[in-house]
């Protein structure tokens, strides 16, 4: 089943995240605990709430790093800095976007048919990526991640 690529405007999404530099194949092992961090904190935060799901993000840099792991907020209170985790905000602009619905191994083939795409289409990537995982399920077939490249 090949992979479906569309166009969209985002407007950027404010986390509550915690900062990580690590190698592109590392992510997978590295999220846990700065996301933990990032729970923990929204625990103590009343006047935060996630937007109704677990969705998390990481994102991505054009040298292939991953800056770190947050989660989506939204309510009336700001993200206000407290130990690690520091409010981050997500590009606005033109995305290419694809969801890989299934077993996080199959990221890479979704991260790869947008590269093909971007080429296909002569489009370039602005640099950033990301990741907005949805809820997590024991049941491997019912994870959704969607995938988003900024586009020049």
């Amino acid at each position: 089943m090949g992979v479906s690529i569309s166009v969209q405007s985002v407007s950027p999404r404010i986390l509550a995240a915690v900062g990580r530099k690590v190698a592109l194949g590392q992510v997978a092992a590295s999220w846990r605990e700065p996301l933990d961090q990032v729970w923990a904190f929204l625990r103590t935060q009343p006047g935060l709430r996630t937007d109704g799901t677990t969705s998390s993000s990481t994102t991505i840099r054009s040298d292939g790093r991953s800056d770190g792991r947050g989660v989506r907020c939204r309510g009336r209170a700001r993200v206000r800095a407290s130990g690690e985790v520091k409010p981050v905000r997500t590009p606005a602009g033109e995305v290419a976007v694809a969801t890989n619905i299934g077993p996080y191994s199959g990221l890479r083939e979704t991260h790869d048919a947008i590269h093909a795409w971007m080429a296909a289409n002569k489009r370039a990537s602005a640099g950033s990526s990301w990741e907005v995982y949805g809820d997590w399920s024991d049941d491997p077939t019912k994870l959704e991640t969607t995938v988003m490249y900024l586009l020049r």
